[in-house]
C-alpha cells in the first residue's frame, strides 16, 4: 500500500518561508513523478507544483512561479517544496502526490488526474 505523509505545514506571516515534505512509502518513489496541489476553502484544488522521476525540468503553477521550489531526495523518498515569499493568498491545505507516471509534458504533470496517490494534507496558513 502506497502511503504519502506531508509535514511542515503552519501559520507564517506574509513574507515568510516555509518548506514542506512529503514522505513516501510502500512503491519506489524514485521511479515517479510527484507533485503538490493546494486547496482553499471554498476553491477548486489548485495545482502547484511537479517534477518527474529525476526532478528535472520542474513544472509550476501560474501563481507560485518563482517563489516557490519543488526539489526531491530519492535516496530518502521525500519531495519537497520550499515556499518563499508566502502571500495571504497561498492559504490552503496542501497535498502531495505520485503520480501513475515517471516524467510527463508539463500538461500531464499539471493535471491531478495523472496522480493515483495522495497524502493527507497539511494545512498552510498565511497571515496579513
Amino acid at each position: 500500500q502506497v502511503r504519502l505523509v506531508e509535514s511542515g505545514g503552519g501559520l507564517v506571516q506574509t513574507g515568510d518561508s516555509l518548506r514542506l515534505s512529503c514522505v513516501a512509502s510502500g512503491r519506489a518513489f524514485s521511479e515517479y513523478a510527484a507533485g503538490w496541489f493546494r486547496q482553499a476553502p471554498g476553491k477548486d484544488r489548485e495545482f502547484v507544483a511537479a517534477s518527474g522521476f529525476t526532478g528535472a525540468r520542474p513544472v509550476y503553477g501560474d501563481s507560485v512561479q518563482g517563489r516557490f521550489t519543488i526539489s526531491r531526495d530519492n535516496s530518502k523518498n521525500t519531495q519537497y517544496l520550499q515556499m518563499n515569499s508566502l502571500k495571504p493568498e497561498d492559504t490552503a491545505v496542501y497535498y502531495c502526490a505520485s503520480s501513475r507516471y515517471g516524467d510527463a509534458i508539463p500538461r500531464i504533470l499539471s493535471d491531478a488526474g495523472s496522480y493515483d496517490y495522495w497524502g493527507q494534507g497539511t494545512q498552510v496558513t498565511v497571515s496579513s
